[in-house]
């Protein structure tokens, strides 16, 4: 219902207190228009009343608000028949149209528009006279009482729809922003975490030459700073967001980190055979980074094997080590990393499971024949 009783027209004050002003002295002409003091009475008692169920319906919240409605259409009927005033119903018809509840709004206001007709037809009959000195008015009065509800409600249903429109545009801007945190956190976390892993054992692995083999010491601490520009570069270029990993230079990285922690690496596969989006290729490179660190960090292998393989159908990577294996519940239990890869290759309909027998085999699988399809069809429905 409206804010206020006695704003009757949103946002005009002036024209509301002009109405209200119609509405408290208007019906008076029509009342002292009789000559007995009972029916002068009367229709001043009926004009305070309609006063009172006007106020008491606007500060209404619950169902009573029909109650107090119905009452205003009985006291237009007596106003209308006894008195010649229709113009009450102008009123009600107004504050009809803000009725909220479609079920409620519609029965009310079709219930109005029949007693109105019906009281203005029984007037003619009592007071023929003086409905014919104001028929153009009752006319208008009759068409006010049909046009002005569904004219309010439409109004208030528009801006109640813009209002849930402007709500949802609010919380997909603040979805956006926090789903571009959880793709930046993603990939900070695949791209410094390697590089911060690789530095780590490569600082173990100068410390323990430094005596031995201070050379090969020597060296190793030259790549250590290699590796921090190169991470420190890329944290620059994801946060202008024009970083896209390639799979073949991931493969490099991943030489150098194995070699590192002093593991073994055997590919197999064409690496030059990869034909996919760049989107997809991105993403393959994150999921083969994390799979890797993930290696590196915790199955304390000797041996980490990478096969890659791409048909007319799909696209294969498997990564496999010789160490000490992990269970389901335990892979689901490893952080952001393997979240934020199950994350990312469901974006392109792909998928990952994870083995552990004679070590852990992670494979990755992800479709080429719906792979454009579904990129464009997900980027829409961001």
């Amino acid at each position: 219902m409206l804010r206020k009783w006695h704003s009757i027209i949103p946002n005009s004050p002036m024209l509301s207190i002009y109405l209200w002003i119609i509405f408290c002295f208007l019906p008076f002409f029509f009342i002292f228009r009789k000559s007995s003091y009972i029916e002068i009475s009367i229709g001043i008692t009926f004009l305070m009343l309609y006063f009172i169920f006007y106020r008491f319906s606007m500060n209404s919240k619950s169902g009573l608000v029909y109650m107090w409605i119905s009452f205003e259409m009985v006291i237009n009927i007596v106003m209308t028949i006894l008195y010649g005033y229709v113009y009450l119903s102008i009123f009600t018809a107004f504050f009809i149209g803000n009725i909220r509840r479609p079920v409620g709004f519609y029965i009310m206001y079709g219930l109005h528009i029949g007693f109105t007709v019906i009281s203005t037809g029984a007037g003619f009959f009592v007071e023929l006279q003086l409905f014919l000195s104001q028929l153009p008015f009752v006319v208008l009065t009759i068409l006010a009482v049909v046009l002005l509800p569904l004219t309010i409600y439409s109004k208030n249903k528009r801006e109640n729809l813009e209002g849930q429109l402007e709500t949802a545009n609010e919380r997909i801007a603040e979805l956006i922003v926090f789903e571009e945190r959880q793709r930046i956190a993603r990939d900070l976390h695949d791209t410094l975490g390697q590089k911060l892993s690789m530095i780590g054992l490569k600082s173990d692995l100068a410390s323990r030459l430094i005596d031995r083999d201070p050379q090969q010491a020597l060296v190793e601490i030259k790549d250590i700073r290699q590796t921090a520009s190169i991470a420190l570069k890329e944290v620059r270029e994801l946060v202008s967001d024009m970083r896209t990993a390639k799979f073949e230079d991931e493969l490099m990285r991943i030489s150098q980190i194995l070699k590192a922690a002093e593991m073994e690496f055997v590919f197999e596969g064409d690496k030059n055979a990869l034909q996919v989006p760049p989107l997809v290729e991105n993403v393959l490179s994150m999921c083969l980074k994390e799979a890797v660190n993930n290696v590196v960090k915790h199955s304390g292998a000797t041996k980490c094997e990478i096969a890659f393989h791409q048909n007319f159908k799909e696209v294969y990577l498997v990564v496999r080590d010789n160490g000490q294996g992990i269970t389901k519940k335990q892979a689901w239990k490893t952080g952001n990393g393997l979240k934020g890869m199950r994350e990312r290759l469901e974006f392109i309909n792909g998928s990952f499971k994870i083995e552990s027998v004679d070590g852990t085999t992670l494979s990755v699988t992800i479709p080429v024949a719906i792979t454009h399809q579904s990129v464009k069809e997900n980027l829409k429905n961001i």
